[in-house]
């Protein structure tokens, strides 16, 4: 299945669930540890806040996300005269659920598509709100080092949730190390949708996505979620290849009886102030970053039939 055709499917894939602009970020089923909540600054409220919600509780995944909060927001917040609460995860399951049971008021870690399934398969009154600067999914070198360095029976890992494993086998497809059938969802696609892998008889190891930055020692390649790259102290630089697509960037998401109300203006413009910005693009070179922003660094053109809601796809890093 040619790039092309892929990117054609993605950008109808994108219409079909009606955005402008859409960001990924995949689940898992993994036990893992519980969330850790990070200590409270207490501040004293001011006219500036919201006065029927003074403490704002936000639940990201560990890492970059984390470190938005912690290095930025988090002190925005309070110098406004908001409490702030980080709450950590280190799977994309209970994030959500936390959110619809109250224990968030806000969570930042997934794509617009994972939010609709996941909301839609549980039941959940959730909404997004805003995107935040997002690190792309990327071929790292496990045994091998250089892409040419592929051979037939050769290993990769890729993360074993649904909507990063059809990320992983686009990229694959994108590589030429796998052909995809024509005409499949990008967004759902799974093992049954490929249709040769003659080519190089791939042998594909699926892991929990924070597994897989300490797994890259047992197989030839690992295909790592940006976050959990960075988390590890693996450099967006080191990817042999990075996701061409520029569709996935990742949104914050609230109840949607809270959006609304004034706390949630005051997070929304938290991240996207100027101050924000400048952190941003000091702190994470690589990343993709929110459609609302204006005045971003020069980007490479969307190759021709590529979903251009966000209008730049990512290079190969070399």
């Amino acid at each position: 299945m040619k790039l092309t055709d892929i990117s054609r499917q993605l950008a109808t894939a994108f219409a079909a669930v009606g955005v402008s602009s859409l960001v990924l970020v995949g689940c898992n089923n993994s036990s893992a540890p519980e969330a850790t909540a990070e200590p409270v600054t207490e501040t004293t409220a001011t006219s500036d806040i919201d006065p029927e919600h003074s403490k704002i509780v936000i639940g990201t995944t560990e890492g970059d996300f984390a470190d938005m909060v912690r290095n930025q927001v988090k002190s925005s917040l309070e110098a406004q005269g908001y409490e702030v609460e980080l709450v950590t995860f280190t799977d994309y399951v209970r994030p959500n659920i936390a959110l619809a049971d109250g224990d968030l008021d806000i969570n930042i870690f997934q794509h617009k598509p994972y939010l609709d399934t996941f909301k839609k398969e549980n039941n959940l009154d959730l909404v997004e709100v805003f995107q935040v600067p997002t690190a792309p999914l990327g071929v790292y070198s496990g045994k091998k080092t250089k892409i040419e360095d592929a051979f037939k029976g050769m290993s990769v890992s890729a993360p074993n949730d649904p909507s990063n494993f059809a990320r992983a086998l686009v990229m694959m497809n994108e590589l030429g190390w796998i052909t995809l059938k024509d005409n499949i969802d990008p967004l759902t696609a799974s093992k049954s949708d490929i249709a040769d892998n003659s080519k190089y008889d791939i042998k594909i190891v699926e892991l929990e996505a924070a597994q897989l930055p300490r797994a890259r020692d047992e197989v030839d390649f690992a295909i790592i979620n940006g976050n959990y790259a960075t988390d590890s102290g693996i450099k967006l630089t080191e990817a042999l290849f990075q996701e061409p697509s520029f569709a996935y960037v990742n949104w914050s998401a609230i109840k949607t009886a809270d959006k609304d109300k004034k706390w949630v203006k005051d997070v929304t413009n938290a991240y996207n102030s100027d101050a924000f910005k400048k952190y941003a693009h000091d702190s994470f070179p690589g990343y993709k970053y929110p459609k609302i922003w204006s005045a971003e660094p020069a980007t490479v053109t969307a190759t021709a039939g590529t979903a251009s809601a966000e209008g730049t796809v990512a290079t190969t890093a070399k």
